[in-house]
């Protein structure tokens, strides 16, 4: 109902908002976040409460797989964002974080999910090179191992056409940002980050 979302807000200004008056006030004036967050629209991946984030810290872009894509000339809303991050708030981070049991990744999968979907379907185009990057099976996945081994293999794909963005690849070979490709498992809260080096995925912070 929506008059938990009232509740909710209610509870912000009364106890919430007073407490941090003064960040607030800085906020309302400018904003300098050092981190690029890319990640899914769904409802289960919360940024700010994995990361122990708060407002200011994250500029963050979301979408169904979280998608970066690359070969539309004009232009959209997510190379828009990341662009403007790289190019006028000098964010030094981007990181592109994909997420157990995605449901555009079971739909890339199961296509008659997007029969009455016709938008969606356009958009789910952009995680079929995931195909191309299927990580090895995680046993610790138990039953959604394949699931999981594409969904890290989408964020291997998406991860490489964040490079390829202008803006990112200009800033990355001048030593001013990193990128980083995250599988964040709503099971154990745990994050895994991509590792370039080896090619594959290992524990956070390891």
């Amino acid at each position: 109902m929506l008059q938990r979302l009232i509740e909710g807000h209610r509870h912000f200004l009364a106890e919430v908002f007073p407490a941090r008056r003064q960040q607030f006030h800085l906020l309302s004036e400018s904003q300098a976040p050092e981190f690029l967050f890319i990640t899914c629209a769904d409802s289960r991946v919360v940024p700010d409460l994995i990361l122990g984030t708060g407002p200011g810290d994250l500029f963050i872009t979301r979408n169904a797989g979280n998608v970066v894509p690359v070969e539309a000339p004009e232009g959209d809303g997510v190379t828009a964002t990341i662009e403007y991050a790289v190019e006028v708030l000098k964010v030094r981070h981007a990181i592109l974080c994909g997420h157990s049991d995605c449901g555009a990744l079971k739909a890339a999968v199961d296509h008659k999910a997007l029969e009455s979907l016709p938008k969606a379907k356009e958009w789910l185009r952009h995680v079929e090179e995931a195909f191309d990057h299927i990580q090895p099976l995680n046993p610790a996945d138990g039953e959604g191992a394949k699931l999981a081994a594409l969904i890290r293999g989408n964020v291997v794909a998406q991860l490489a056409n964040l490079k390829a963005q202008p803006a990112v690849a200009r800033e990355m070979e001048a030593g001013q940002l990193t990128v980083h490709g995250w599988y964040y498992d709503i099971l154990t809260g745990r994050i895994e980050e991509y590792d370039e080096v080896v090619g594959r995925f290992q524990p956070l912070g390891n």
